[in-house]
Parts: C-alpha cells; sequence; structure tokens
C-alpha cells in the first residue's frame, strides 16, 4: 500500500478509519455476509411470508442475533420479535439513514459460519407470475383468432 496523502489523512479524520468491506457491511445491516444464517427482504419480512424458514433457522442457530432494518414500520417486524422472543435470540434493530438496502431483517453471528445460501427464495410468487403471463398470451390469442 503506498503513502498516505492529506486527502486520506482529511477522510480518515472526519469518518473514521476505513473498515474492510464496508459496502457489504452497509447492505447486511452491519455484519459481513460470511457471518449470516439467514437473510429477508423487506419485502419478506413485510408480508410474513419467511417466517417459517426464520423460525427453522432460529431452532437450529440459538446463539445467532436477530438484526432488524429499523427503516421497516414497526408493525411489520411484530412476527420476528415474537420469533426472537419465543428462542431467546436478542434482537437489534439498526436505523441507518445514510444507506438503503434491501434488506428487512438478517440472522447473524459474531463470527463467520461462511453459509452458501443465505437468502430464501419466494417460489409461489415465480409459478403465479409465470401462469400470469400464460392468461395473457391465451387471451391475445383469442383475440388474434377474432380477427383472422
Amino acid at each position: 500500500m503506498g503513502k498516505k496523502n492529506v486527502d486520506d489523512y482529511l477522510t480518515e479524520g472526519m469518518y473514521g478509519k476505513r473498515r474492510p468491506k464496508e459496502e457489504e457491511r452497509e447492505r447486511f445491516l452491519g455484519t459481513l455476509r460470511e457471518r449470516i444464517v439467514i437473510a429477508l427482504t423487506i419485502g419478506q419480512v413485510m408480508s410474513d411470508k419467511a417466517l417459517g424458514e426464520l423460525e427453522e433457522a432460529m431452532k437450529r442457530n440459538t446463539q445467532a442475533k436477530l438484526l432488524i432494518n429499523g427503516q421497516v414500520a414497526y408493525r411489520f417486524l411484530k412476527g420476528e420479535r415474537e420469533l426472537a422472543n419465543k428462542y431467546n435470540i436478542p434482537y437489534t434493530t439498526i436505523t441507518n439513514k445514510e444507506n438503503e438496502t434491501d434488506i428487512g431483517a438478517v440472522l447473524t453471528y459474531d463470527y463467520a459460519i461462511d453459509k452458501e445460501e443465505i437468502f430464501i427464495d419466494n417460489e409461489p410468487e415465480k409459478e403465479s407470475e409465470e401462469t400470469n403471463e400464460t392468461e395473457k398470451k391465451s387471451f391475445i390469442s383469442k383475440i388474434k383468432y377474432w380477427f383472422e
């Protein structure tokens, strides 16, 4: 690494020492991806679609902690907080107005676990979108048939 210039000293003085993987920390509510057991998007938190998967992850990882995005309305987080209390998992609400993230809640450790897949797929939503597309095609094909 090269010598520090004046800009580096000023930036470090104003914002503090730069931490590694800062963008990753901003996205995952202050933690690193390698520490995460399960991550829920804001949409999954607001619709409570992933509560079953979160509960299973909490059963298997009782020493983990839950980080909740403070920008999500409090009423949408009721299920997540109840699960954390049920399994005695500490939870913290992270509010960082400077950074925007699509993550609504994260079950994480203080050390690396390197789990391959941390996100939950919403299979039923994809199927319904495909069904809507086929319905649209069939409707359009019916209209074409009328004009032939």
